[in-house]
C-alpha cells in the first residue's frame, strides 16, 4: 500500500480518538451550560470530575493531526490554514480559553461570582469549539476550497460562510453534546443524576438525526461529491443500513437503561460518521483538487515519519492506556 495511504489512515484514526476524547469533552460543556433543576450543581460537579483527570491528554490527538498534515501532506496543510485561518483561530482561542476557564474555575477562587464568570466562559468557549471544527471539515468537504499550481485561489471567507460547512459544525455539535451526555450515565451512581443525563442523550439523539438529515439535504448544493459518495457507493446503502441500526440501537439501550452498551453503540455511531465521511472523499484530501497521492510529501519524508510514528505509538499507547487506567478504570478497594 503506498506510503501516504498508512498516513491518511494515522489522519483518520487520529480523528476518530480526538472526536471520542475530546468530542465528548466539548459536549460535556454544552450540558454543563444547560445544567438545570434541582441537581443542577449536582450535575455540574458530576461533568467536572468526569473531564478533570484527562481532558488535556485528548488534545495529543489534534496535535498529531497537525503534525500529519504539516510533514506528510503540506500542499493541504497550507491550502486549509490559508481558506480556513479565521475559523480555525477561532477554534484554537475556543479551546484555550475552555482550558483556561476549567483549569480557574476547578483551582482558582470558589466564590459564586468568580465560578458563575468561568462557567459562562468555559461553556461558551465547549459550544464555539465543535462548531468551528464541523465547519471546517465541512468546508474541506464541500470542494469549495480551490488550489491552482500549489497556490490556494479561494477566499479567506466563501469557503467556509455557506449553510453546508454549519450545518456540519451544529451536526458536530449535537453528535459531540449526545456522546458526553450518554458517557455521563456512567460517571454517577446516583440513579437520578443517571436519569437527567439518559434524557438528556435521547434528546441529543433526536437532534442529531435531524442534523443529519439537514446536513444530507444541503449536501445537495453545498457538497455534492461527497453526497454522491455517500449515495451511490457500493458500500452506500449497508453502510446506511449498518450506522442507521446503530444509531437505533443507542436510543433503545437509553430507553432500557443499559448504560454501558449505550456507551458502546455511541462510540460506534460517531466512528461510523467519521469513517462514512473519509470513505465518501477518498480519495480527496481536499476536494477537488488534491488527492492524499498529489498532495504528499516525497517518500524520503514519508518513510521517517512512519517509522517515528510507530516509535511513538509504542511509547505513547502504553501512557495512555495506563492514563485512563488509573483514572477512569476499576478502583479496587484498599486493603
Amino acid at each position: 500500500m503506498p506510503l501516504e495511504l498508512w498516513l491518511a489512515g494515522v489522519l483518520m484514526v487520529s480523528l476518530n480518538l480526538y472526536a471520542l476524547g475530546a468530542g465528548a469533552d466539548f459536549g460535556g460543556g454544552v450540558w454543563d451550560m444547560l445544567a438545570s433543576g434541582p441537581r443542577q450543581r449536582a450535575q455540574r460537579d458530576t461533568i467536572v470530575h468526569a473531564i478533570g483527570p484527562i481532558w488535556e491528554a485528548n488534545h495529543v490527538w489534534l496535535i498529531l493531526v497537525i503534525v500529519v498534515l504539516f510533514v506528510a501532506f503540506p500542499l493541504a496543510f497550507a491550502a486549509i490554514g490559508t481558506a480556513l485561518h479565521i475559523p480555525l483561530t477561532l477554534m484554537l482561542i475556543g479551546i484555550v480559553l475552555r482550558g483556561s476557564a476549567f483549569a480557574f474555575r476547578s483551582y482558582g477562587g470558589q466564590d459564586d461570582a468568580m465560578q458563575r464568570r468561568w462557567g459562562r466562559t468555559f461553556a461558551m468557549a465547549s459550544v464555539v469549539t465543535p462548531v468551528m471544527l464541523g465547519v471546517c471539515a465541512g468546508a474541506v468537504a464541500s470542494g469549495a476550497i480551490r488550489v491552482r499550481d500549489g497556490r490556494v485561489v479561494t477566499g479567506f471567507v466563501s469557503a467556509w460562510l455557506a449553510p453546508f460547512p454549519f450545518a456540519i459544525g451544529l451536526f458536530t455539535l449535537a453528535l459531540f453534546a449526545f456522546l458526553a451526555a450518554v458517557y455521563l450515565t456512567l460517571e454517577t451512581d446516583d440513579p437520578e443524576l443517571r436519569n437527567d443525563f439518559r434524557r438528556r442523550a435521547l434528546v441529543a439523539a433526536v437532534v442529531v438525526g435531524a442534523m443529519a438529515l439537514v446536513s444530507f439535504l444541503l449536501a445537495g448544493s453545498g457538497a455534492p461529491s461527497i453526497r454522491r459518495g455517500l449515495a451511490r457507493q457500493w458500500w452506500s446503502v449497508p453502510f446506511h443500513i449498518v450506522t442507521g441500526l446503530v444509531a437505533v440501537g443507542a436510543i433503545a439501550a437509553l430507553w432500557a437503561r443499559r448504560f454501558a452498551l449505550a456507551r458502546g453503540l455511541a462510540m460506534a455511531q460517531v466512528t461510523l460518521v467519521l469513517w462514512g465521511w473519509g470513505l465518501a472523499q477518498f480519495p480527496f484530501l481536499i476536494e477537488p483538487d488534491l488527492t492524499f497521492g498529489s498532495a504528499a510529501a516525497p517518500a524520503s519524508v514519508l518513510r521517517p515519519m512512519l517509522m517515528a510514528l510507530a516509535v511513538g505509538a509504542v511509547v505513547l499507547g502504553p501512557a495512555l492506556a495506563y492514563l485512563f487506567r488509573v483514572f477512569k478504570g476499576v478502583q479496587w478497594p484498599r486493603p
